[in-house]
């Protein structure tokens, strides 16, 4: 088949690279343009630009696909199917009908679950126990699109963002031969989603990030979980602020927010606490609490809020 990729960031990697190495054309990339940072604010390409340009695939980065302009030249590529990927732009009706068998989506979730923009970092902070990929066929709504094929993944207690993330695009890579030969050669009858059961994973805002500690324990460690790595759960002891990347249940009772025991064992509002595992200061990276305690010496008692 003849291809198109759409996509952005490290989690459509590892699928466009399942891709490239199958026997079929990759005609066309489609990613954000490239974004500008470090010193002298370098053109950085996403990271699916920079695989695109390292197999010599044409890398095509317009900031809107409503043009007629735009729409003629995604045409003119005669695409069998596009494989789309956290692209991070909005495919008009008109993109969507110009290859011949469509445009399929992959979607970290398993939808109705979570369709939207933050499906991992919203099932992990759900308390979901389980998550997946869902390859559906795309349509003009909002991840609404019959479902080819899914593959499951429980989420452990001990999941993060982060690592369920990669477990994620694993499974996408795994899955992406399968489901799009199979959905072209007839073999695979794509399924309407349920009616029931919708939810939305709405885009993270930064004010979430703030830890409340009368929450219970079980919520918290997901609520922090879930922004691990980024943006980072964070509480405040004083003038100092602490990013909390991992964590764990543990008995303790006092109140909510109080350091009750070394390292980092902080109280919650359930009679139980967290035993907090990484965190992270402030112009510092990722360290174990037993590392940060040693360079801030908290007692016991010490107030978080």
């Amino acid at each position: 088949m003849r291809l198109a990729f759409m996509g952005t960031p490290d989690f459509a990697v590892d699928i466009l690279h399942a891709l490239i190495n199958s026997d079929h054309e990759v005609a066309a990339v489609y990613s954000q343009p490239p974004s500008r940072s470090g010193r002298g604010k370098k053109e950085r390409p996403s990271p699916v630009h920079q695989l695109a340009m390292s197999h010599d695939i044409p890398v095509h980065c317009p900031t809107s696909l409503k043009s007629d302009e735009e729409q003629q030249k995604f045409a003119a590529l005669n695409l069998d199917a596009a494989v789309v990927v956290a692209y991070g732009l909005i495919l008009p009706k008109e993109i969507l009908a110009a290859p011949k068998y469509g445009c399929l989506n992959i979607h970290a979730s398993l939808l109705p679950r979570w369709r939207g923009a933050a499906p991992i970092h919203r099932a992990i902070m759900a308390g979901d126990k389980e998550s997946g990929i869902n390859i559906m066929v795309m349509e003009a709504g909002l991840d609404t699109g019959p479902v080819v094929l899914e593959q499951r993944t429980p989420i452990l207690d001990s999941d993060t963002t982060g690592s369920l993330h990669d477990k994620l695009k694993q499974l996408g890579a795994d899955i992406i031969l399968p489901a799009l030969e199979g959905y072209v050669s007839g073999e695979l009858t794509p399924v309407a989603q349920p009616e029931s059961g919708i939810t939305y994973a709405h885009k993270i805002d930064k004010a979430e990030a703030h830890i409340d500690w009368h929450r219970p324990a079980e919520d918290l460690r997901n609520h922090i979980h879930g922004l691990s790595p980024f943006p980072g759960a964070y509480s405040m002891t004083g003038d100092i602020r602490l990013k909390f990347l991992k964590a764990e249940v543990t008995e303790g009772n006092g109140p909510a927010g109080t350091l009750l025991a070394p390292p980092l064992v902080i109280a919650c509002g359930d009679g139980r606490a967290l035993n907090i595992l990484t965190a992270q200061r402030a112009g510092k990276g990722p360290m174990t609490a037993e590392d940060l305690s040693r360079g801030l010496q908290l007692p016991p008692g010490t107030v978080f809020s």
